[in-house]
């Protein structure tokens, strides 16, 4: 399944367009990871365990998304967009975006 954040499918003519589809995550930091971005925090620098989670949740996303689009009959998706939220030591992640069907040559 092709995604692309552009509103076209390059070389690809879209025939029909079939709604939005997203895909959403809600992921617990575990205490630990949580301590060592508090201290990164302090002295600086990168906090891998939040940059992982991030990752696997930005993954799950996209997959849950295309899942949603192949159950639409969709050969693509258009526009997507991925957001972030944090709240109480969860990372909310979301995207969207518009399932179409390609026109076959």
């Amino acid at each position: 399944m092709i995604v692309t954040t552009t509103n076209s499918v390059e070389g690809h003519e879209i025939a029909e367009y079939l709604g939005i589809v997203t895909g959403e995550a809600v992921s617990g930091i575990n205490m630990f990871r949580d301590i060592g971005a508090s201290v990164r925090n302090i002295f600086g620098g990168r906090s891998a365990g939040y940059e992982e989670e991030l990752q696997a949740a930005r993954a799950e996303v996209l997959e849950e998304m295309q899942e949603r689009a192949a159950a639409l009959g969709a050969d693509a998706v258009v526009g997507a967009s991925i957001g972030y939220e944090t709240f109480e030591g969860m990372i909310m992640t979301c995207c969207s975006g518009t399932a179409v069907r390609l026109r076959r040559a």
